[in-house]
């Protein structure tokens, strides 16, 4: 099956739900995707692809709570590599690092256990939506207190007119769908 195939798989399974949560907003939602073994396996399979053609090594796969959880660990083990959570604050035992971000209405914030990543290793991160970027660039920031590398962070879906890509730079994202 074609790559092209495969994001239209993914495409066709994913549901739009005018005016959610609020008016204006057309929520995407991809819990089908994830009840869709070949829709699931097309994001897998084309997220691995692009992986093993621009990276040649990478140490570790870090998912953003909670849906970077559904997708990274099954990346991971395509690549033999370990995963690695990125939580909401309180949720992991142990020594821990946090960065605080905004959200539209307030403040959130993230944290991983302080020997999740090691100083200079490579790091690929995954989350289902890119919108702001606000989330993901407090992932970012977490990673890179730790002085590790982030190579890429990777998306299902990405939701192109809310530039959350140009608040990632310099690191680059990867989308398997593009919306406005």
């Amino acid at each position: 099956m074609s790559d092209q195939e495969k994001e239209a798989i993914i495409r066709r399974a994913v549901r739009a739900f005018p005016d959610f949560p609020s008016p204006g907003i057309c929520f995407r939602d991809i819990t089908p995707v994830l009840k869709d073994p070949l829709a699931f396996c097309s994001a897998i399979d084309l997220f691995e692809r692009h992986l093993r053609a621009n990276f040649p090594k990478i140490d570790v796969i870090a998912g953003l709570d909670s849906r970077g959880f559904l997708f990274g660990p099954s990346l991971a083990q395509r690549f033999n590599i370990g995963f690695l959570l990125i939580r909401k604050k309180g949720k992991l035992p142990g020594p821990t690092e946090s960065v605080s971000y905004s959200l539209e209405y307030g403040k959130a914030e993230l944290e991983m256990q302080c020997d999740a990543v090691e100083a200079g290793q490579k790091v690929v991160l995954i989350d289902d939506l890119l919108a702001t970027g606000g989330t993901m660039n407090a992932a970012c920031e977490l990673i890179k207190r730790r002085n590790a590398e982030i190579l890429e962070c990777l998306v299902v879906i990405e939701l192109k007119s809310l530039n959350g890509a140009e608040k990632l730079k310099p690191y680059p994202v990867h989308s398997l769908l593009q919306y406005d």
